[in-house]
């Protein structure tokens, strides 16, 4: 399918409000993600993580034209088919996205294993800042291992939402959308070891490398 003439460059579908605010905050920084300005729209599908992983092919047909390019983000958890490996559950959007019209590398998927919070928890010591801990992260990790939630061996919590979930409740810090959009702006890029997010970023930079 032909784009128009005065086509935008990104549509992105994410699940949540959560995941909006993540992506705005991200986008806002170009340079960190090492590409050019782009031109962007962020819609949430009223589905969630299993609106997106099903439906998003008919969410965005309509943008086939008005959009060079297309993400689709959601969690592995909730999605419906938590039975299936990330890589599957990717190919099988971009699959469904490429038959409604985003065909020649025009859309990506990118299923977030677990959810959103892995990406909070990277060794940037704006996540303590964000969250309201004053003593720094290595004594905020010390904390959550101690509250029985198991860091695995990319310095990710086995249960990344429950582990976020912990910290604000012990800060009495109310859980907000504004939390994840400035860990996007105030974290490097760089300091994310998540297979999803390398994912998203990688693509972001093939697609609008710095001119």
């Amino acid at each position: 399918m032909t784009t128009t003439p005065n086509a935008r460059d990104l549509v992105v579908l994410v699940a949540d409000k959560n995941m909006e605010a993540c992506v705005q905050g991200l986008l806002s920084k170009p340079k960190s993600l090492q590409i050019s300005e782009i031109d962007s729209a962020i819609y949430v599908h009223p589905g969630r993580d299993a609106g997106c992983h099903l439906r998003a092919h008919d969410f965005l047909a309509g943008f086939a034209r008005q959009f060079r390019k297309s993400i689709i983000i959601h969690d592995r958890d909730g999605c419906g088919r938590e039975n299936v490996e990330r890589t599957e559950l990717e190919s099988n959007v971009e699959s469904r996205m490429e038959q409604a019209g985003w065909k020649d590398d025009r859309c990506c998927a990118v299923v977030i294993d677990p959810e959103l919070e892995a990406w909070v928890w990277s060794d940037s010591p704006h996540v303590a800042d964000v969250l309201g801990w004053d003593e720094g992260l290595d004594d905020l990790r010390k904390w959550v291992i101690s509250q029985e939630v198991v860091f695995n061996d990319r310095g990710k919590p086995s249960d990344p939402k429950l582990a976020v979930e912990k910290v604000l409740r012990r800060m009495r810090t109310p859980r907000s959308s504004s939390i994840y959009r400035e860990l996007a702006e105030r974290v490097s890029t760089r300091r994310c070891r998540d297979l999803a997010f390398e994912k998203f970023t990688s693509t972001l930079r093939r697609w609008f490398p710095i001119r």
